[in-house]
């Protein structure tokens, strides 16, 4: 029997007993290991049969904890396409677009579904406050000095403290604090790059890193990346000789939302550290998991010092705070000469404030709230999508996070359709936004991380008239 027939087989009467209710939603499926006994194939060979599965909708993967009949009802939408950029290096980001989006931010009268940051009403507000005037009392003048360079050492040693969780065992004076992670990363990227260098990313992107490589003169090349997995390795590896620095985001990606696995993270760590190409991880949504345990990192598999690391409190406590980090590792001098310069000291009060917060374990009992709020509102949006938007219409299934990603039947233009959607006091992000390539004109990203209530899947399902309507 061939090994093409044999995983058709076994990937089929999997289907089959999901759809017939043989296997029930929720219901735990084998390991991989599992799959790979019982049924005398290869690891790799059941890996595929799991990915072929995610990508019909009919079964979801939780880190740490394996793979599970779906829950939802949505199995009618499948995964979006794997993307195929072309590899071609591009330095010209969408701008007008880009542009035309976020100077809707703040606006108090649109649904927000465009900004990948959560609702005000989700964070600890009240809790934060409290924080700030208790820091000002503590701190030295009242927090009107500045900061040691390398940042405030409660929070590097609270940040340290909760690398244990990922296996990244950093200490205090491995990290540098920043004004939140976009700072953390224009760092990196000054200290490691000149005008004219290339960096790879993954296809599609978050828009604001794009931006940031462009206005840096640096070329992007994007990487082929799956909804599931992440970035084609296998693409990565011929773009090598192409590249001067690469830039991941591995835990819950905006917008795709997906964790790639830890023998990627490993192996990709491995790759760039064999040619000298350092590994800038952006880490911002690593803490927003939906499985039983935090993920692991690429600097978890790091040894060499190759893979800087870069978090932030800007997606799960407090985005207008301007809270990150770097653990930069052997390339520390050289992001701190560029922190005296560019910086000097980051918002006393504030760092002060948050290391608090973490140090008194509020943020891990807000995060327990945070993530199950936000896992059940992709259930809500999977929902409202299955019922209200275009036949043919597929979502990826993140697992963890704050972004959704759409796609639309190709004739639906999301960039037209914001055009309508504005008119209606709904703001999306068109997925022209992610890439520097011609591509991704029919999805969008939806921010998950807003309260769920009646209004929103009013609001979901007018979406899905209006794309109906020009589609």
């Amino acid at each position: 029997m061939g090994k093409d027939f044999l995983y058709n087989e076994i990937a089929g009467n999997i289907a089959s007993k999901i759809k017939s209710g043989v296997l029930k939603a929720g219901e735990r499926l084998p390991s991989v290991r599992g799959l790979s006994r019982e049924h005398g194939i290869s690891i790799n060979t059941a890996k595929r049969i799991f990915i072929e599965l995610e990508a019909q909708s009919l079964i979801e993967s939780k880190p740490q904890s394996g793979y599970f009949v779906s829950s939802l009802n949505y199995l009618k939408l499948p995964l979006p396409e794997a993307s195929r950029p072309l590899p071609v290096a591009n330095n010209t980001e969408p701008n007008e677009l880009i542009s035309i989006v976020y100077a809707n931010m703040g606006r108090n009268d649109l649904t927000q579904f465009s900004l990948g940051v959560p609702s005000g009403n989700l964070l600890p507000l009240a809790k934060l406050k409290k924080e700030i005037v208790l820091a000002t009392r503590e701190l030295k003048e009242g927090g009107t000095e500045y900061e040691p360079l390398q940042g405030n050492v409660k929070l590097r040693r609270m940040v340290s403290a909760r690398s244990l969780a990922w296996k990244g065992n950093l200490k205090e004076s491995d990290l540098i604090t920043t004004n939140g992670c976009m700072n953390a990363l224009a760092l990196v990227l000054m200290a490691l790059t000149k005008r004219g260098d290339t960096i790879a990313l993954e296809s599609p992107c978050y828009s604001g890193i794009l931006q940031l490589a462009v206005s840096l003169g640096l070329n992007v090349l994007e990487i082929a990346t799956h909804p599931v997995t992440g970035i084609d390795i296998d693409a990565l590896k011929k773009l090598l000789p192409k590249i001067n620095v690469c830039l991941l985001v591995p835990n819950f990606n905006t917008p795709l939302g997906y964790c790639m696995p830890d023998e990627n993270k490993r192996e990709i760590v491995a790759l760039l550290s064999k040619h000298n190409i350092p590994l800038i991880e952006d880490d911002t949504y690593g803490d927003i998991h939906f499985g039983s345990e935090r993920p692991k990192c690429c600097k978890s598999f790091d040894t060499d010092g190759n893979v800087l690391w870069c978090g932030s409190v800007s997606k799960t406590l407090a985005p207008g705070y301007r809270v990150g980090w770097v653990a930069p590792g052997k390339y520390k001098d050289q992001v701190l000469k560029l922190k005296l310069v560019h910086c000097l000291s980051s918002t006393s009060v504030i760092h002060e404030a948050v290391g608090n917060f973490l140090m008194a374990g509020r943020y891990e009992n807000h995060l327990r709230h945070f993530r199950k709020t936000l896992q059940e509102n992709y259930q809500h949006y999977a929902l409202a999508i299955a019922d209200h938007f275009p036949q043919g219409t597929k979502i990826s299934q993140p697992q963890g996070g704050l972004a959704l990603w759409v796609e639309f039947p190709k004739e639906i233009d999301t960039t037209e359709l914001y055009n309508y959607t504005i008119k209606k006091h709904i703001s999306i992000a068109p997925g022209r936004m992610f890439t520097l390539q011609n591509q991704f004109q029919n999805c969008m990203r939806l921010c998950i991380g807003l309260p769920w209530a009646d209004d929103l899947r009013l609001k979901l399902k007018q979406l899905g008239n209006l794309a109906k309507m020009i589609g």
